[in-house]
């Protein structure tokens, strides 16, 4: 009888470490802290949604990958996802470029529409080629703003001369603040707080959710709603990683990377919303800029420097045209 039992106990834990490694392991990291709301929303509306033949591993807080360095681990197999900026791919794919640039969307709605579409159909397929990466989703995560401390507002490019402002590391990046008017500073966000803090720099461009979640709106006393990113990442998978799963499980993927789009889109409006009047009933001076002082500084820069040599011809104005409805 014992060792009817015995062998029947090894059977089950054999049976349970195989079922185990069957598991489709996927690794992810991210640069918003461990607490931030699209963490929660992520592990939930995806990684939840994946169920049991998955096992999904976040990262947070650029503790597993430093911010602007998640592409090219996903490259060398070292990741499996990560929830990228359009900047991260400038190198590789020099036409991604123009969905960088300040003022392209006029919205949130304007954004959904154009994906909605299909406008950037091709551009996603040069990306999947050049880039080796599948982009399953866009989550909008706040339409990004100019967020400093100081004694007047900020109301044209002008004003914004010899303001030390903060901009995420890597070229693209640079070249948004530099094209508004600023002098940039590359800190990575999780080191933004102290940098805002200590003086090292005067502002930040994140939206309303991150500037709360990342407490800036403490150190901070202005917030300019310039609008000039409509913010959101490509949320992406590696090609080598999306080749190696069955069809049903790449539908299923890509079923919860939507679902996972479609609450943080959510989330995101409502907080917008909510944390404005939040912000403003604390003391922050929330305003709305010269909007026409600051595209025309954006192009006239971009035009200049040579910026815009790598669109796709005629793509920023489809884009910038297109309906939002």
């Amino acid at each position: 009888m014992r060792n009817i039992l015995t062998g029947g106990l090894a059977a089950l834990m054999l049976s349970a470490t195989a079922a185990a490694a069957q598991k489709v392991e996927l690794i992810y990291s991210d640069t918003v802290a461990e607490n931030d709301i699209r963490t929660q929303i992520l592990r939930k509306e995806f990684g939840e949604c994946l169920g049991d033949e998955f096992e999904f591993k976040s990262y947070h807080g650029a503790t597993l990958f430093k911010q602007g360095t998640e592409l090219n681990a996903m490259q060398r197999g070292n990741l499996d996802m990560a929830n990228l900026a359009i900047f991260d791919f400038y190198n590789q794919v020099p036409h991604t470029k123009v969905l960088g640039a300040p003022f392209l969307f006029r919205d949130y709605r304007h954004m959904r529409a154009v994906y909605a579409a299909g406008l950037l159909a091709d551009l996603w397929r040069e990306i999947e080629e050049k880039a080796q990466v599948k982009i399953l989703a866009t989550p909008y995560n706040g339409t990004r703003h100019l967020g400093y401390r100081g004694d007047k507002r900020v109301m044209t490019p002008e004003d914004l001369k010899g303001m030390k402002l903060r901009m995420p590391p890597g070229e693209g990046w640079q070249l948004v603040g530099r094209a508004m008017g600023a002098t940039t500073v590359p800190v990575p966000f999780t080191e933004v707080y102290t940098a805002l803090q200590t003086g090292a720099i005067d502002g930040q461009d994140n939206g309303f959710p991150a500037t709360r979640s990342m407490k800036f709106d403490e150190v901070i006393n202005h917030i300019g709603k310039t609008a000039h990113l409509v913010g959101h990442n490509l949320f992406t998978i590696s090609l080598a990683k999306w080749n190696s799963l069955t069809p049903a499980q790449q539908a299923r993927v890509q079923e919860c990377a939507k679902n996972f789009e479609r609450e943080l889109d959510a989330a995101s409006l409502k907080l917008e919303e909510e944390l404005e009047a939040d912000m403003k009933a604390k003391g922050i001076d929330v305003y709305t800029p010269d909007l026409a002082a600051f595209v025309a500084n954006v192009r006239k820069v971009y035009a200049e420097e040579g910026q815009d040599k790598d669109w796709p011809e005629g793509l920023f104005e489809k884009i910038n045209s297109f309906p939002s409805e």
